[in-house]
C-alpha cells in the first residue's frame, strides 16, 4: 500500500512546519499551513480515495468545489507535526456544494483543519486570481515584524520602503511590496476578508500585532517570502537596538537599478 503519509507533499510540510517553528515564529500553538493540490497529485496513493469525515467549513468555499488541500490542524503545535503528521495534518476535499470539506487523510484523533481555514480559503480565491500557480499560504508570528507593528506608523507605502531599504534582497524578493490590515479579531471570516482583498495586490499581508499571511507557488517560496520581510525587520530591529541613527542606506535610485537587474517590476506607489 502507497500511503500519501508517505508521499513528498506530507514531508515537505512536516519540514516547512519544523523550521517555521526554529525560527521562533510559531510559539505554542501558533501559525497554520495550507497546500492546494491537484487530483494528479494525489494519484497512486492508496489511502486517499474514501471519505472519512465530512467538515463543516463556516464560509462558503464554492469555487473551490473540487479542489484539494493538506492544512495544518487547529490547535496543534508545529514542532509537533514533523513526529505526527497523521494527527496535525489533513487532506480534505471542498464539497461541490462549498460549504463543507471531505477529510480524505489525516486527522486520525478527530482533529479539524485550522480556525484560519476560511482565511486560506479566501486568500487562495483572490491568488488563483491573479496568480493560477499559486497553491500556498502560510500564518506565522515573525517576531521582529510584530515588533515593527507596534513602532511603526502602519501605512503600506512606509513600511515597504523601510523593509526595502534594509538589505538589497527586499525589493527583489517583495517588489509589489506590502499589504497591511488594521489589527482584527482573528480566527474570523472578518479578517480573512480583509486578508484577501490585499491578496489582489500583494502576496504578504501584515496582521498588527500577530503575525503575517504569505503567499507562494510552493512550499519554498511562501516560507522564503515571510523569511525575507522577517529579516528585513530584523535588520531594523538592530539599528534601533544601536541607537537608530541611520548614516548610510540604499536610496531610490538603487533601487531602481536593483529592480532593473533582477528584472523585475517595484511598485510605483512604492518607489519614488
Amino acid at each position: 500500500m502507497v500511503s500519501f503519509g508517505d508521499s513528498k507533499f506530507v514531508k515537505k510540510v512536516c519540514g516547512i512546519t519544523q523550521a517555521s517553528y526554529q525560527h521562533g515564529w510559531d510559539e505554542r500553538n501558533g501559525g497554520n499551513v495550507s497546500l492546494r493540490l491537484t487530483a494528479e497529485d494525489l494519484v497512486g496513493f492508496d489511502d486517499v480515495s474514501e471519505v472519512k469525515r465530512t467538515l463543516d467549513l463556516g464560509f462558503d468555499a464554492k469555487v473551490l468545489s473540487g479542489s484539494y488541500f493538506l492544512v495544518t490542524a487547529t490547535g496543534r503545535y508545529f514542532r509537533n507535526v514533523i513526529s505526527q503528521p497523521g494527527l496535525d495534518l489533513g487532506l480534505v476535499k471542498i464539497t461541490d456544494d462549498g460549504q463543507h470539506a471531505d477529510l480524505l487523510w489525516g486527522y486520525e484523533d478527530g482533529a479539524k483543519p485550522t480556525s484560519e481555514f476560511p482565511s486560506h480559503l479566501m486568500s487562495h480565491i483572490k491568488r488563483l486570481k491573479v496568480d493560477p500557480e499559486q497553491r500556498v499560504v502560510m500564518h506565522c508570528h515573525p517576531t521582529n515584524v510584530i515588533a515593527l507593528s507596534f513602532t511603526h506608523e502602519l501605512d503600506e507605502r512606509s513600511i515597504t520602503r523601510l523593509l526595502w531599504k534594509m538589505q538589497a534582497e527586499s525589493l527583489v524578493v517583495f517588489p509589489e511590496g506590502v499589504g497591511i490590515i488594521p489589527y482584527m479579531t482573528p480566527g474570523t471570516n472578518e479578517i480573512g476578508k480583509a486578508t484577501s482583498d490585499k491578496m489582489s495586490e500583494f502576496r504578504t499581508v501584515i496582521w498588527p500585532h500577530h503575525g503575517i499571511f504569505g503567499t507562494g507557488d510552493d512550499l519554498d517560496e511562501a516560507f522564503g517570502l515571510i523569511e525575507t520581510v522577517e529579516k528585513a525587520a530584523a535588520i531594523y530591529s538592530q539599528i534601533c537596538a544601536q541607537g537608530g541613527e541611520i548614516r548610510q542606506e540604499i536610496t531610490d535610485e538603487q533601487l531602481g537599478d536593483l529592480a532593473h537587474a533582477f528584472g523585475v517590476v517595484a511598485s510605483p506607489k512604492f518607489l519614488s
